[in-house]
């Protein structure tokens, strides 16, 4: 067990097209529960894919001294799927069940292995994790998001891998689900590699490995560890960068003297040769003297230039990562006690229990986080404050414009290229000015001019906030649901920075602690067994 390792050695990946992903990979994983970290589209899933024996890397080669189990971070449960197909040991369950029914097939031996007992190990987990009211027979569509990636995460321990990779295993995780998930995986004793930009999660791994354009760099220690490090590369990095350019400045200078010195002496030569009237031959012979000295000083010149140049080039590449991404603020003030919102004993569709009614008065400049278990109804409650539900009784009244982010990103036309909708959104402002904003998202010219549906999940979400907050008319009223999900870590820190600034009413589901607890929120409203309640920060 102690001797178990997953190897990469020299990996590249290049997309069909040509464009390369990533290259010459080379890290070794052992026991140490690791982070995978890395910008939005840098490779993560695909280089999970590789590691897992999933796809081919166009060179290099991974070795794994025992069996990988991974799960990816969008749940599939086709239909007529149950939650023993989400945990993966269906097929075990199948072939146990004909064995008990005569079946003497090497084929069934095989599926079950050593996992007699498979069966109740899959209901005492169920049981453990609060979810008792499920079995293996249970259909998978009648599960939460929630529920369905915790069946998943519990057939990722049944399996005994000897190695997990695990894709945003806390996205769609209530903050119950959440911290059951770290407390699992704490004691999870074999090979562990999470990707992730769940800094609470990522705080419990032993060390992080971020992928970026400049490879895999591995850092010895949990998330914060990973910060601080993280800070001080980038400070020393950008010290670099200035020392590079007041070098190769200084260098400008120093050649330009040069060259005004040379130039001084060939004037000089030039007139002493005229007044000593030499012979024809010895001034040509002391002009192709110079004229080679020139260009050898061009030359040395030159190369140092380029030398320079490259330098600067190599420092600037390792700052460029964490300065692409910048939010521009949106220019809202309301006063604070204009009433923005008022829910009088409103009952929300689709939910039962505590949570169906609340009452409720937001006025502007209230940053508010709403918080609860799945299914409690904070995503329905956003909803109808956007006008897209009614309340089955009682009053919801919203008077100002509002902007809703949902967690499926609906106001985002998969059909249509992003510039396209941000310039619907904003018909008036400059394109140049429009295409900046979204390069300055790290959406560049080749990502805003195809169908926004064929983006990655990070790109949509960043997509679907340009077109939201870039908007002619800023919202007075900002509806956010779950707008972490997907971000990577530089995305998220600019989302908390622009959402700090923001100066109208912001009511936003997260299940994210860290997140919440950097928008500098004045309250929270927390679904509880006794219902809605509004609790100051």
């Amino acid at each position: 067990m102690t001797h178990i390792s997953l190897a990469i050695t020299d990996v590249s990946y290049v997309l069909p097209d040509g464009r390369p992903v990533f290259s010459n990979l080379t890290e070794t994983f052992d026991l140490r529960a690791t982070g995978l970290v890395g910008r939005n589209g840098v490779g993560k899933t695909l280089l999970a894919h590789i590691m897992a024996g999933l796809l081919q890397p166009t060179s290099g080669h991974c070795q794994c001294s025992g069996t990988i189990y991974y799960l990816a971070q969008h749940v599939s449960h086709p239909p007529g799927s149950s939650v023993a197909d989400l945990a993966g040991i269906k097929h075990r369950l199948d072939a146990l069940a004909r064995i008990e029914a005569g079946s003497t097939a090497t084929s069934d031996f095989d599926a079950v292995g050593d996992n007699w007992d498979i069966q109740q190990r899959l209901d005492d987990a169920l049981e453990h994790n609060h979810l008792s009211h499920l079995h293996a027979n249970t259909p998978s569509a009648i599960l939460s998001g929630g529920e369905a990636m915790r069946v998943s995460l519990i057939g990722a321990t049944l399996s005994q891998a000897d190695f997990l990779i695990l894709d945003e295993p806390s996205n769609h995780l209530d903050r119950a689900s959440r911290l059951a998930l770290i407390n699992q995986l704490k004691h999870w004793s074999r090979g562990l590699i999470v990707i992730s930009h769940d800094r609470e999660l990522l705080d419990t791994m032993d060390r992080i490995v971020e992928l970026s354009t400049q490879g895999l760099h591995s850092y010895g220690g949990n998330y914060a560890f990973y910060a601080r490090a993280k800070a001080h590369e980038q400070k020393s990095a950008r010290q670099t960068l200035h020392d590079r350019k007041m070098e190769r400045q200084r260098h400008e200078q120093v050649a330009q003297k040069q060259r005004e010195r040379q130039e001084r002496r060939q004037a000089r030569g030039k007139r002493q040769g005229k007044d000593a009237n030499q012979a024809k031959v010895l001034l040509n012979r002391q002009k192709e003297r110079s004229e080679i000295s020139t260009g050898t000083l061009r030359k040395k010149q030159a190369a140092s230039q380029a030398e320079l140049n490259q330098r600067v080039h190599d420092a600037a590449q390792q700052v460029a990562d964490d300065t692409k991404i910048a939010l521009h603020a949106i220019p809202v003030t309301q006063p604070a006690k204009r009433r923005v919102v008022e829910l009088d004993f409103a009952e929300l569709p689709y939910i039962t229990g505590p949570a169906r009614t609340i009452s409720l008065t937001v006025g502007g400049q209230q940053r508010i986080g709403v918080v609860g278990a799945n299914g409690c109804g904070k995503s329905t409650l956003l909803r109808m404050l956007a006008g897209q539900l009614k309340p089955l009784h009682g009053t919801c009244h919203v008077p100002t414009k509002t902007a809703h982010l949902d967690q499926r990103l609906t106001s985002l036309d998969p059909d249509k290229t992003v510039l396209t909708q941000l310039q619907e959104a904003h018909p008036e402002a400059a394109e140049g000015d429009l295409r900046m904003r979204l390069a300055q998202l790290d959406l560049d010219a080749a990502k805003i001019t195809i169908p926004s549906g064929k983006l990655s999940g990070g790109e949509r979400l960043k997509a679907a906030l340009a077109c939201i907050l870039y908007a002619a008319v800023p919202p007075q009223l900002l509806l956010l649901d779950e707008p972490g999900n997907h971000l990577d870590l530089p995305s998220l820190q600019a989302l908390e920075t622009m959402l700090r600034a923001y100066q109208g009413t912001l009511i936003v589901v997260s299940h994210d602690e860290t997140f919440l607890r950097n928008l500098d929120l004045t309250e929270q409203l927390c679904a509880t067994q006794q219902g809605w309640k509004l609790v100051p920060v």
